[in-house]
């Protein structure tokens, strides 16, 4: 029998090595490509349609971003809601993290279960309930104006039903979900030479210097990666404002998050194929943030070069 070319032996031997990495990556890949490139492709295709879940899309083309742009006042006060709460949250949640996680550095008897007592808020801090409880807190009756009286002597207003305050309740609970960051922040402090603060001291340098010329430096890639994740997850925002508005985003828009507004097009008037485009356009924001990130990067995040 003629032997197979030594090429095409190998060659077969490397495809029947691989196959085994392809079967265990088989659900993932399934997961990918039927689970979401599918229907982010599908919804795209609905963005230029007029569809409703009953009849047939009906092709419209741009007709949904051109209505977006210039004939959806909801649009732009979901816009600003959601900027306005981006902006708020992101720093304040971050700020927080680092200086429980810097207090952490410093050495704690029972370290880990601190650390997994103040990292729960992250786990259940998007769950329906959390909202709920949070809803009690901040109402006219709840625990926070009850502290008021009792403290000070003040009457607390009904903070979620004041389109004044209404917005701020979420913001406190976006920080009160300062777990995961936190954790991350506290890996960071970690691998930062103990050697680079004694010589600071030896050279005179206070605590604040330190902070500033040698904690900050060396923990911007770790900041960087915060910042980014923690943005995404403000933009993307949706059972908090939900269940603290009942499904409205009042009081007069003012927890209209961009997702609230988008679930309310989608499956509250059934206006798939306009929702649709307001996810993409989500997407499109997302996007660029987090490309503008990336660029901007090089000018202050320093990485061990």
């Amino acid at each position: 029998m003629p032997r197979a070319p030594a090429s095409v032996s190998a060659r077969a031997r490397r495809l029947s090595g691989n196959g085994a990495a392809y079967l265990f990556l088989l659900p993932w890949l399934v997961g990918f490509f039927g689970l979401t490139l599918g229907p982010a492709l599908a919804s795209l295709y609905l963005s230029f349609t007029d569809y409703d879940l009953i009849r047939s899309p009906n092709w419209v083309g741009a007709a949904n971003y051109v209505r977006i742009a210039t004939a959806d006042p909801k649009f732009a006060a979901a816009m600003q809601v959601t900027f306005l709460y981006v902006a708020l949250s992101v720093p304040l949640k971050l700020v927080f993290a680092l200086l429980v996680a810097m207090a952490f550095n410093r050495g704690l008897k029972g370290l880990t279960v601190y650390r997994a007592i103040f990292y729960l808020p992250s786990l259940l801090g998007s769950s329906v309930a959390i909202a709920v409880l949070w809803r009690q807190l901040f109402a006219s009756d709840g625990l926070v104006n009850l502290a008021l009286w009792k403290l000070f002597g003040i009457e607390g207003p009904s903070w979620v039903s004041n389109p004044d305050y209404a917005l701020y309740t979420l913001v406190v609970l976006a920080v009160w979900q300062f777990g995961s960051p936190m954790i991350i922040f506290l890996a960071g402090l970690r691998q930062i030479p103990a050697d680079m603060y004694e010589a600071a001291e030896i050279d005179g340098a206070s605590k604040t210097r330190q902070f500033f010329r040698i904690t900050l430096p060396l923990l911007t890639p770790v900041i960087f990666f915060n910042a980014v994740i923690q943005t995404i997850d403000a933009f993307k925002a949706f059972t908090p404002a939900f269940v603290i508005s009942e499904g409205t985003g009042g009081p007069i828009n003012s927890t209209l998050f961009y997702t609230l507004y988008l679930y309310q097009e989608a499956f509250g008037f059934l206006r798939m194929g306009y929702a649709s485009a307001l996810a993409w356009i989500l997407v499109l924001i997302v996007a660029l943030f987090t490309a503008f990130s990336f660029l901007s990067a090089r000018y202050w995040v320093h990485y061990d070069d």
